[in-house]
């Protein structure tokens, strides 16, 4: 699960990191409050689970509460990268003197936990890959990358972020940019958490996780396995690997998928309709493509679970559906898809051409 920039910054902040102060606010009056309360110079930051905010317009200096109730107006709203902007992290401004990088992150290939770290950080980290200097989390010191005078304040700022890292169940913790000040404070100026949703047993954390998309969460409350993505082709699987070869076959197609859905080995009619209503809650979704291969659960009752999810549904269904059956009783499901002659139903019988048929719907539905 990955968190919002203000989420990290509360974590951060609970274990000993150092953070500028900063208010959450979701109206534009909010943040006219917030900077009459944190005084001077703010940063009004899009909240929103993408990079490219600053690139986007998302990230504003105000240096009056009026100024930060307009930078918030205009920011508030936004899309970004297919987010909606609807809170923002008004937050101390600081004179910056240099910008660094630094994470901890969990080393699948390797079976451990990384260390990250650069003397040179911000904006552009993506494209300075190779000022990135990579060793393992237990022997990181921060005097084998960042200059001598910072060394120091970095390593306490290193040891607060493993705290995080470990406490809060992370798979990746990140800060970028880790800025010195002009008055030689080492301050942890944004901020990325990634926590392991298998341990969320051990967290008292509020239903659902932290904040987030609410579709995602929406999901969440209904067991199912769903990530908002930016695109208008819905796509519905049974199988994580399935889900994800579905998304591929989407793109080659020449759309772009609205999500991942993964509804696992249980493809009842209630667990189909609760897919199938979150995903069409997303109205930047203008076709569904169902991708189902029969192994424990039977294509037949997969088949009659959709029938059945959208007459549960009725008026909220709307878009155009394209399914796909393979393996265990696939003959018997088309049938029944066959049989109820649904006016959103189409049957396809590959994945590629059920690919194209989605992606054809999809511009079709947009255009019209």
């Amino acid at each position: 699960m990955d968190l919002l920039e203000h989420e990290a910054r509360d974590l951060f902040e609970r274990h000993g990191v150092p953070v500028p102060r900063g208010v959450v606010a979701a109206t534009p009056e909010s943040a006219r409050e917030a900077a009459s309360v944190l005084g001077g110079t703010v940063v009004v930051k899009a909240q929103v689970k993408t990079g490219g905010r600053g690139k986007a317009g998302g990230v504003k200096l105000a240096s009056t509460p009026d100024e930060a109730f307009a930078r918030a107006s205009a920011i508030l709203g936004m899309d970004i990268k297919g987010h909606t902007v609807r809170e923002v992290l008004v937050t101390e401004a600081s004179e910056i003197a240099e910008e660094y990088y630094l994470s901890f992150l969990l080393d699948r290939a390797g079976r451990t936990f990384m260390a990250m770290a650069s003397a040179t950080g911000g904006v552009e980290i993506e494209e300075m890959a190779d000022s990135i200097t990579r060793m393992p989390a237990s022997s990181f010191d921060a005097a084998a990358v960042f200059p001598p005078e910072v060394a120091a304040e970095v390593n306490a700022v290193a040891s607060a972020l493993w705290k995080v890292f470990v406490a809060e169940d992370a798979t990746l913790v990140e800060v970028n940019p880790l800025a010195r000040t002009k008055d030689g404070r080492v301050v942890a100026l944004d901020g990325k958490v990634t926590l392991d949703d298998n341990a969320s047993f051990r967290h008292s954390r509020p239903a659902g996780g932290f904040e987030g998309d609410p579709l995602e969460v929406r999901a969440a409350a209904k067991g199912l396995n769903y990530v908002k993505l930016d695109g208008t082709v819905g796509v519905i699987g049974n199988g994580a690997g399935l889900v994800m070869s579905t998304l591929d076959v989407v793109a080659l197609a020449g759309a772009a998928p609205a999500n991942f859905l993964d509804i696992g080995g249980g493809a009842s009619a209630r667990v189909m309709a609760d897919g199938l209503d979150v995903v069409l809650s997303d109205p930047s979704v203008r076709s569904v493509f169902v991708n189902v291969f029969g192994g424990i659960t039977a294509c037949d009752a997969v088949a009659d679970g959709i029938v059945q999810a959208l007459g549960i549904l009725g008026d909220r269904a709307g878009k155009p559906l394209v399914v796909r059956l393979d393996g265990n009783n696939a003959a018997a499901g088309h049938r029944i898809l066959d049989e109820a002659r649904h006016p959103l139903i189409t049957v396809a019988q590959t994945m590629d051409d059920a690919a194209s048929r989605a992606a054809a719907l999809a511009s079709t539905t947009e255009e019209s």
